[in-house]
């Protein structure tokens, strides 16, 4: 597979993987609001500490997002463009965040894809200078006694997620039936996931995330060639094959040349640039 050299050590450990209490979210972006400030106060008011959600449609103005670049900093193996602020409003198509903790507050990790003026454009979401024009409702999965927290990676020298179990009373679940998970660069992301769902006995499950890629495969035959990619996940699903997690994402992602893709992916030959966050729900 395709490596990228980051300029920390890498870690021993290549997929973090925590249990939580999963509960089922539904509520409503309210006009007037910063992107995470609404998201924060759905959260909050479902008990929720951290978790996954979707919104699809809505719109927002203002809006501003990046798209992955190349780093002119020797520290860092991959960077963001400009940020972008489309005239007018925009319709989000699709989004996905990723809900955590930075520095005690709420902070959310968002890709997208959304039509601006100038046409269909994807990327990352900077929620904390987008603000909601219309009542956007979201859905997701929310954990109450676990979450992701942002801390410095010495491997990649970004500030990233990771999970964190936080029961405040001490008892774990009953069972690893929800997972907050984390796969770090040069793994193949289905790879991870079988690995992660081995590791937790779960046979069967569906998958939510999102994060980056080291170029892209699909199983179509098709590829995208840019080593730092946006992806986020449309459907993923882990079923049993002859008793092992064999892995099925489809994804839409966006190169550094702005040009967005979608399909299923390849398994065996997408490894992860930065980092890829998941939560998966086990299932029947």
């Amino acid at each position: 597979m395709r490596r990228i050299q980051h300029p920390g050590p890498p870690a021993p450990e290549r997929v973090a993987a925590v249990a939580g209490s999963g509960v089922p979210l539904r509520f409503v972006l309210q006009p007037g609001r910063m992107v995470d400030e609404a998201v924060a106060e759905g959260m909050r008011a479902a008990g929720c500490i951290g978790g996954f959600v979707t919104f699809r449609g809505g719109r927002c103005e203002p809006f501003r997002y990046v798209m992955p670049a190349a780093s002119a900093d020797p520290r860092y193996a991959a960077w963001y463009s400009e940020t972008y602020e489309p005239a007018g409003p925009v319709d989000v198509t699709r989004a996905c965040a990723i809900v955590g903790i930075r520095e005690g507050k709420t902070f959310l990790h968002c890709h997208g894809l959304w039509h601006t003026a100038d046409g269909l454009r994807a990327g990352h979401m900077l929620a904390p200078l987008t603000i909601v024009a219309e009542p956007i409702e979201v859905t997701g999965i929310g954990f109450t006694d676990a979450t992701f927290e942002a801390m410095p990676d010495a491997e990649t020298n970004f500030t990233l997620f990771e999970p964190v179990p936080t029961a405040r009373d001490g008892h774990g679940t009953a069972g690893p039936r929800m997972l907050l998970a984390k796969v770090r660069p040069n793994e193949d992301i289905d790879l991870a996931i079988e690995e992660i769902c081995r590791r937790q006995g779960l046979a069967a499950a569906n998958v939510y995330g999102i994060g980056s890629l080291n170029g892209v495969r699909f199983a179509d035959g098709s590829k995208v060639d840019s080593y730092a990619t946006e992806v986020l996940i449309q459907s993923g699903r882990v079923s049993n094959i002859d008793g092992r997690p064999h892995s099925k994402l489809v994804i839409d992602v966006v190169d550094m040349d702005g040009g967005i893709h979608s399909g299923e992916l390849l398994r065996g030959d997408n490894p992860v640039c930065v980092t890829f966050e998941l939560v998966i729900e086990a299932a029947a």
